[in-house]
């Protein structure tokens, strides 16, 4: 288990992206790969209001799954608001208050272990949406807050009005980082440091891309990511994948193993969100949880 920063959890070291549920993943598969989830340990899953082809039906899936198994007081739970499509992708007040009330019936729940901003609403002041936040928190309906998809700017505005007004304050941090997407630690690394947040990254595997299923001389591999995922397939992405390869033998353990080790390795890092729409996908992933690189190895990967 590792610490969540300041929030006072304790949780999983790989958070189960709840993305693919009720998307790439129908509801028996999205069941059965959180039932291998929590058999393996795992305690941390992450969804959003706005998942995904329907609004909320991941959440409606974890949701019933919590209430059939009974294990809601076992599982930390984090969901978002403010993103998605049509009138409810912004952080007004009213907006932030009646999808909150909206993500607990789904959930089937009375809390909310973590909610995220998912992403910022430039058109709908910061204060207005911080004491909404605030008020969730203080009424017992969400215990900790996060970010995500904030600039450096906006994210330190925000935490310094909260700080000024003694508002609840935004504890955790979720942006797009990974082996190949590296722009977190020029932008919003300082500042996570600076604020002592917990960072939890998503897309930790680059859409699929570090499982190494993807070759450049590799079949076609059916996914919705595809397209993205092979976008990476350059000379610095081959590289990457002939040290990930190498290490991985060397340890007897995934591609995506390492690839998720590394960032634990990473300064801040709590727990990479990664999602599997199948058990035999998550069997790639959970070898993370346990997997120590050497220094030189985390290097070796930095460097490609």
């Amino acid at each position: 288990m590792v610490s969540l920063g300041r929030t006072g959890l304790d949780v999983f070291p790989i958070c189960l992206g709840g993305n693919v549920f009720g998307w790439t993943a129908d509801e028996a598969t999205s069941r059965a790969v959180l039932d291998a989830y929590t058999e393996a340990g795992g305690d941390f899953v992450d969804t959003a209001n706005s998942y995904l082809v329907e609004h909320g039906r991941s959440e409606t899936i974890i949701g019933r799954w919590m209430a059939d198994r009974g294990n809601r007081d076992r599982i930390v739970v984090a969901t978002k608001v403010g993103g998605g499509r049509g009138a409810v992708r912004n952080l007004r007040a009213e907006t932030i208050k009646q999808e909150a009330h909206a993500s607990l019936e789904r959930l089937r729940t009375d809390r909310i272990d973590v909610y995220y901003a998912h992403f910022d609403d430039e058109q709908t002041p910061l204060e207005e949406s911080l004491r909404a936040f605030d008020d969730l928190v203080r009424a017992g309906t969400v215990r900790h807050l996060g970010a995500s998809n904030y600039t450096p700017e906006r994210l330190t505005a925000a935490l310094e009005l909260q700080r000024e007004h003694g508002l609840a304050e935004f504890t955790v941090l979720q942006p797009h980082y990974n082996l190949v997407e590296r722009d977190f630690e020029r932008t919003l690394l300082p500042v996570a440091d600076a604020w002592d947040l917990a960072v939890l990254p998503y897309f930790a595997l680059a859409k699929g891309f570090l499982t190494g299923k993807y070759r450049p001389d590799g079949d076609a591999v059916e996914s919705q990511r595809a397209e993205g995922a092979r976008a990476y397939l350059d000379q610095r992405g081959v590289a990457l994948l002939t040290a990930l390869d190498e290490i991985a033998t060397a340890h007897d353990t995934t591609v995506a193993a390492v690839a998720l080790a590394w960032l634990l390795a990473r300064p801040r890092i709590a727990a990479p969100i990664a999602s599997a729409r199948t058990t035999e996908q998550l069997e790639q992933i959970l070898p993370a949880a346990t997997l120590t690189l050497s220094p030189a190895e985390v290097d070796r990967l930095t460097a490609a």
